[in-house]
């Protein structure tokens, strides 16, 4: 599956475009990683927690979308984004998004 930010994939041609696929994910901290977070936020530095969380919200989410645009058919997804949005107090959801097509 070829996954691509842009609308065009280079030196491919889109042959058939099959619609907007998605992917989601809504994922809650933990309260023993927020305990370590918090003392990283007095002192300074990244919080590896939260990275770690966000990176396999992410991935969770991409593997969603590709299963959602092979399920259509297809073997590119282009225009891909992500959003995020804060569903409740502690736990956010993270989207993937994009336009699943057929190139050659």
């Amino acid at each position: 599956m070829i996954i691509a930010t842009t609308e065009t994939v280079a030196g491919k041609t889109i042959k058939q475009t099959l619609g907007v696929v998605r992917g989601n994910t809504i994922r809650a901290r933990h309260i023993g990683k927020d305990i370590k977070a918090a003392f990283r936020h007095m002192i300074g530095g990244e919080i590896t927690e939260y990275t770690k969380l966000m990176g396999e919200s992410r991935e969770q989410a991409l593997d969603r979308m590709v299963q959602n645009a092979e399920q259509l058919g297809a073997n590119a997804v282009v225009s891909l984004r992500f959003a995020t949005s804060e569903v409740m107090s502690g736990a956010a959801e993270l989207l993937a998004y994009g336009t699943a097509v057929v190139v050659e």
